[in-house]
C-alpha cells in the first residue's frame, strides 16, 4: 500500500527542515538568520473591507467586532482617513501621521470627528492618515481589520484609494448589498484588483431587508463570470448586521443564538479566521523559503569557489588577485566610472519624474474641471474632499515611480560593478545584517505654527526612513516577487496631501459657484505641484549621496571577501592529495544538495502562490468563501 501524499503545508515544512539542516552544516550563520527571521513572522494578517457607499460596510465591521456603533456608519462625508482595528486589553485609539507627527490619542466618542468631513476635527488637530482603534475583541487577536472610506464610489478617486489599500492586504472583504446586483464601478474595481490581491471574501449585506436576495446573489455570480472571471467560482456570505445587533435585545439565550446564527455574521467571522490566517501562514512559509533561497545562493557561490580552489588552486588564486586589483582600482579611481553612471541615471530619473508630476497634475485638473461643470450644489460642496483624496492618490503614484526608478539605478550600477555571483553574496550579507546600506534620513522638522501647517500636511510622510536601498532578493521581507537576484530599492514614500485639500479648503475663501471653484482648484493644484516637485528633487539628491556611499561600502566588502577567499585557497593548496580528494567529494555532494534544494523550493513557492485555501465546511452559498485565494 502506497503512503498517502503529504499536504502542501507538510511538504513545505518538511523541505524547510531539510534545507535548514543543510545550512546548519555548511553555513551556520545563515541557518541562524533564517530561524530568527521565521521567529519574527508573527505579524498578524490584515483584512481590508471595501465597498460602495451605503452598502452596510461599517455596520458589518461593527457586527464582526461585536461592537455596534464603533466604526461610524455612513459618515455624511468621508475623508481619506481609514480605521485600523487591532487587539488590546483595553479600548484605546490614536490618530496616526506616519513618518511626520507623533500619534494623537483619540476619544472613541469623538471618532466620527476624525473620519467625517461633515464633523469638525478637535480644535488644533490635523486630519490623520489613519486612526488605530484597539480593544479586547477575540477576532482581533489573530487578524487586523481595516475599514476604508466608501464615499465617492469605487469608480472615483476613492476607488483608487481602495485599490491602494487592497495592495497591502492579506485579504479583501468585499461588501455588496442585496438591493441590486453589482454596479459597473464594483465590477471595474474587481477587474482591477484581480492582479493585486490574493484573497477576496464576498459578503452580501442587508439580506434580511430584501426578500429577493437569492436572485441578486445568482445575478452577481453571473456578472462575475462575465466581467471578473477570476472570481467566477466565488462563494458569498449573506449577512445582516441589523439582525446581529437585534440579538443583543433578544428575550432569552435561545433567541440570541438563533438571531446571531441567522445573521450570517458568525459564519463570516469563522471564514475570516480560517481562510485568512491559513493563507497568511502559507505566505509566511513562502517568505521562509525565499530566505532559505537567498542563503543557498550564497552557499552555492562559496562551494563553487571552494571546488575550484581544490582542483585548480593556483589558477583560482590568480583570478582572485586580478579581481581584487580591478575592484581596488575602481574604488580608488578619481574618475570612478560607476559614479558617473549613477549620476547620469539619477539625472534621467529626475527628468522622468518631473514630466510625470506635470502629466498627473494636468490630468487631475482636467478631470476635476469636468466634474465641476457636471456638479450640482451638493457635489460642488463635496469637491474639496475629493481633491484631497486625489492629491493623495497622485502623490502615491509618484512615490511608487520614484521607488521603481531608484530600483533601476541600483540595478544598473551594481550590475556593472559586480558579477552575478558577487551580487548573490552581497545580497545575503545585507539581508542577514537586517540593515540596508542606504537609509534616507528624515529632514529637520519645522515648528508646528499655523503658517507651517500646510507644509506639514504636504510634507514627506509614510515613513521617509523606509526609503532604503537594500541589496536583497525581492520578497525577503514581504516584497512581491521571488527567485530573482535583482537589487531592491524600497520606495521613497513621498505622500503629498494627507490634509492638503482639507487645509486649503479651510484657509482659502471661495464661493460655491463653479467658476470660483475652478479658480480655487487651479491654485490648489499649482501649490501641490510645486511642493511635490521640490520634495521629489530633495529626495533624489539625498538618494544619490547615500547610494554613492553604499556602493563604496559594497566594494570594500567584496575586496575583503576576496582576501578571505585567497586565504582559503592557500589552505586548500597545502592539503595532501587524499585529504583534498575527500574534501572535494564532500563539497560536490553539498553542491548537488543545494542545487536540488533550490529547485524544490522554487516548485513549492509556485504551488503556494497558486494554492486555494478554503475554510472547513464551506459548502453552501451561505457558508463559504471566495475561490480567489
Amino acid at each position: 500500500m502506497t503512503a498517502p501524499a503529504l499536504s502542501l503545508p507538510k511538504q513545505v515544512a518538511q523541505h524547510r527542515e531539510v534545507m535548514l539542516n543543510l545550512l546548519r552544516e555548511v553555513a551556520p550563520e545563515s541557518a541562524k538568520w533564517v530561524e530568527e527571521l521565521r521567529g519574527r513572522r508573527r505579524r498578524k494578517p490584515t483584512v481590508v473591507t471595501i465597498g460602495e457607499t451605503n452598502r452596510g460596510k461599517s455596520s458589518l465591521v461593527n457586527a464582526l467586532l461585536g461592537q455596534p456603533g464603533l466604526s461610524p456608519v455612513d459618515a455624511d462625508v468621508a475623508t481619506a482617513t481609514y480605521l485600523v482595528f487591532g487587539h488590546a486589553e483595553q479600548w484605546e485609539a490614536r490618530a496616526c501621521y506616519p513618518g511626520q507627527l507623533a500619534p494623537v490619542p483619540v476619544d472613541l466618542s469623538q471618532l466620527v470627528n476624525w473620519v467625517s468631513a461633515a464633523h469638525e476635527l478637535p480644535e488644533g488637530q490635523l486630519p490623520p492618515r489613519y486612526v488605530e482603534v484597539d480593544g479586547p475583541v477575540e477576532l482581533l487577536t489573530n487578524v487586523s481589520i481595516v475599514d476604508t472610506p466608501g464615499v465617492g464610489g469605487l469608480d472615483s478617486v476613492h476607488g483608487e484609494l481602495a485599490l491602494e489599500a487592497a495592495a497591502s492586504a492579506t485579504a479583501l472583504l468585499f461588501v455588496v448589498d442585496a438591493s441590486a446586483p453589482f454596479t459597473v464601478g464594483e465590477l471595474n474595481f474587481l477587474r482591477n484588483v484581480g492582479d493585486r490581491v490574493e484573497t477576496v471574501i464576498f459578503a452580501l449585506s442587508k439580506m434580511d431587508a430584501y426578500r429577493g436576495w437569492r436572485q441578486v446573489l445568482e445575478a452577481n455570480q453571473g456578472l462575475l463570470r462575465d466581467h471578473a472571471p477570476r472570481f467566477a467560482d466565488a462563494v458569498f456570505y449573506p449577512v445582516s448586521a441589523r439582525m446581529f445587533e437585534m440579538a443583543a435585545k433578544a428575550p432569552n439565550p435561545d433567541a440570541v443564538a438563533m438571531l446571531r446564527e441567522k445573521s450570517g455574521v458568525p459564519a463570516l467571522a469563522e471564514a475570516v479566521q480560517e481562510l485568512v490566517i491559513g493563507k497568511a501562514a502559507m505566505l509566511a512559509e513562502a517568505n521562509t523559503l525565499r530566505a532559505i533561497g537567498t542563503s543557498l545562493d550564497e552557499v552555492q557561490v562559496q562551494l563553487s569557489a571552494e571546488a575550484r580552489a581544490l582542483t585548480t588552486g593556483a589558477d583560482e588564486a590568480k583570478v582572485l588577485r586580478e579581481r581584487k586589483e580591478e575592484l581596488t582600482a575602481q574604488r580608488k579611481s578619481s574618475t570612478r566610472g560607476w559614479q558617473v553612471k549613477m549620476r547620469t541615471e539619477t539625472q534621467r530619473c529626475r527628468m522622468e519624474n518631473t514630466h510625470e508630476v506635470s502629466r498627473e497634475m494636468r490630468d487631475m485638473q482636467t478631470w476635476f474641471r469636468q466634474a465641476i461643470d457636471a456638479a450640482d450644489k451638493d457635489k460642488l460642496a463635496a469637491l474639496p474632499g475629493e481633491v484631497d483624496v486625489a492629491l493623495q492618490v497622485v502623490s502615491r503614484r509618484i512615490s511608487h515611480s520614484v521607488g521603481a526608478r531608484l530600483n533601476r539605478i541600483g540595478e544598473t550600477v551594481l550590475a556593472g560593478l559586480f558579477t552575478r555571483d558577487e551580487l548573490a553574496v552581497l545580497q545575503a550579507q545585507y539581508a542577514r545584517n537586517g540593515q540596508p546600506p542606504v537609509v534616507l534620513r528624515t529632514p529637520e522638522k519645522r515648528p508646528g505654527t499655523s503658517e507651517d501647517k500646510l507644509m506639514v500636511m504636504m510634507g514627506i510622510s509614510g515613513g521617509v526612513g523606509l526609503g532604503k536601498l537594500a541589496t536583497m532578493p525581492l520578497g525577503i521581507f514581504g516584497a512581491a516577487a521571488a527567485g530573482t537576484l535583482g537589487v531592491v530599492v524600497a520606495p521613497v514614500t513621498i505622500v503629498l496631501g494627507l490634509g492638503a485639500g482639507w487645509w486649503i479648503a479651510k484657509t482659502r475663501k471661495h464661493a460655491q459657484e463653479k467658476q470660483h471653484m475652478k479658480t480655487w482648484l487651479t491654485d490648489a493644484i499649482a501649490d501641490a505641484r510645486s511642493t511635490l516637485d521640490q520634495m521629489v528633487a530633495d529626495q533624489l539628491i539625498q538618494a544619490e549621496q547615500e547610494l554613492s556611499l553604499a556602493l563604496d561600502d559594497a566594494l570594500g566588502k567584496r575586496i575583503a571577501a576576496i582576501e578571505e577567499e585567497l586565504r582559503e585557497v592557500d589552505k586548500a593548496m597545502r592539503l595532501g592529495a587524499t585529504e583534498r580528494s575527500k574534501r572535494l567529494q564532500q563539497v560536490n555532494k553539498h553542491l548537488a544538495e543545494v542545487g536540488s534544494g533550490k529547485e524544490r523550493a522554487d516548485e513549492l513557492l509556485s504551488r503556494i502562490r497558486s494554492a486555494k485555501v478554503r475554510p472547513a465546511g464551506a459548502s453552501s452559498p451561505a457558508q463559504g468563501t471566495s475561490a480567489a485565494g
